[in-house]
């Protein structure tokens, strides 16, 4: 007997209704020690309420029991893409998001721009989130006095702020080089290590840039350094459009999600520089694809800064865009986190996270929308690569399966 993998073997050949995907980045909380509340649960969000008793409900586990994920692997989930089989670093992201074109086996590590004292200490590791105009300066100084290192092509992209991106192009790289930011202050960047032999060259490589790139900016007299985080090799996995038959577009501000987006082939049709924008795009191609992913930052990063009022804030702004997406009429619309950014940690954490799934077949359970309501809502708590199956179903666009 042949083996069958799902959903992709059941994706009905004769379409089906559009999907739209919202995820609020770091949706998921823990209660407020004051109020028992968690940040979406205390925010007014009088739209997906109303939502919420016309959908099922559920949680969603990103990547398994226990393991705090990385916004990549969080998505890859929520995408239909097993994180733990779909193994994608940082550098790549960046570079897909900034729209370089990857060839396969280059090599891409996601840089920090950093802060150091006059030891060469780390004294902020995102250089005081410098502006885009600052950070696009910084690398073209760079950029314009970077020697050339033999065998290898080296190109250097501005991605936000205080984040950039390095491709090395040549024989003989692997990924697999540890990352070179202490992750604290007041001590030197680390050294670029091999993680095995493969990678020594890689390493060397990356490490002798990094070097060139420090002693560059300090002849120009800046206390800016690089930190090279999540090298990695790139090697494009089947798209959406193959496993889903799927035209899909990404509406996201920041890079690194148009730029898992662009991963998995979604289209992106715009660069929006505001939520607002962002919204106006979304409604602008609305009808021209089959699936669109709508990225909402900052529910995340006001969860990482800690501030849970912020976050309260964060997400009773993203409710108003709710309605907006509703008005552009899809068939299917999900809501939901790419993981947990509880404000009383300030980080990611492993913590299932709020789902909503709107559609013509749905069993509501609620009329509130929040991890309360979530968990015991109709559709339980399910790994987030399964999400895509449900959408795909209530899309009316799978098969049955047998006879």
């Amino acid at each position: 007997m042949s083996a069958i993998t799902f959903p992709d073997s059941l994706v009905s050949p004769g379409g089906g209704g559009r999907i739209v995907l919202l995820v609020l980045d770091g949706l998921g909380g823990l209660p407020h020690p004051e109020t028992g509340r968690t940040e979406l649960e205390t925010a007014a969000t009088p739209v997906m309420d109303a939502l919420a008793s016309r959908s099922s409900l559920g949680m969603l586990i990103p990547v398994e029991y226990g393991v705090t994920p990385g916004s990549g692997p969080g998505h890859l989930g929520l995408f239909g893409y097993d994180p733990a089989r779909f193994v994608i670093g940082r550098g790549v992201l960046s570079a897909l998001g900034v729209g370089f074109e990857l060839q396969p086996g280059d090599v891409a590590a996601r840089l920090n721009l950093a802060s150091l004292d006059s030891e060469g200490r780390v004294t902020d590791r995102r250089a005081g989130r410098p502006s885009d105009e600052v950070g696009r300066g910084l690398i073209a100084q760079v950029e314009a006095a970077l020697k050339p290192i033999p065998g290898v092509e080296v190109f250097l992209r501005h991605v936000k702020e205080h984040r950039a991106v390095v491709i090395l192009r040549g024989e003989g790289l692997e990924e697999g080089v540890e990352d070179t930011d202490p992750q604290h202050t007041g001590v030197p960047p680390l050294r670029a290590r091999a993680e095995h032999p493969g990678a020594a060259r890689t390493a060397d490589v990356l490490q002798g840039f990094l070097d060139q790139a420090a002693g560059i900016l300090a002849e120009a007299g800046s206390s800016i350094g690089f930190l090279a985080r999540g090298t990695a090799c790139y090697e494009a996995p089947p798209s959406f459009r193959e496993r889903f038959g799927l035209q899909a577009a990404v509406v996201a501000r920041y890079p690194m999600y148009r730029g898992v987006a662009r991963l998995v082939g979604m289209d992106v049709p715009g660069v929006p520089s505001s939520d607002d924008e962002a919204m106006a795009l979304m409604e602008a191609v609305a009808g021209e694809y089959d699936f669109t992913f709508v990225h909402y930052k900052a529910t995340d990063a006001r969860g990482e800064d800690g501030d849970f009022d912020a976050k309260v804030a964060a997400i009773e702004a993203a409710d108003l865009q709710v309605q907006r997406i509703l008005d552009t009429g899809p068939d299917v619309l999900l809501i939901t986190g790419d993981h947990a950014t509880p404000a009383n940690m300030a980080s990611h954490s492993w913590h299932p996270v709020p789902l909503m799934i709107h559609g013509p077949h749905v069993r509501p359970t609620a009329s509130t929308f929040g991890e309360a309501t979530c968990r015991a809502g109709d559709l339980g708590v399910m790994p987030s690569r399964h999400l895509m199956s449900m959408a795909l179903a209530h899309a009316g666009r799978l098969e049955k399966f047998g006879a």
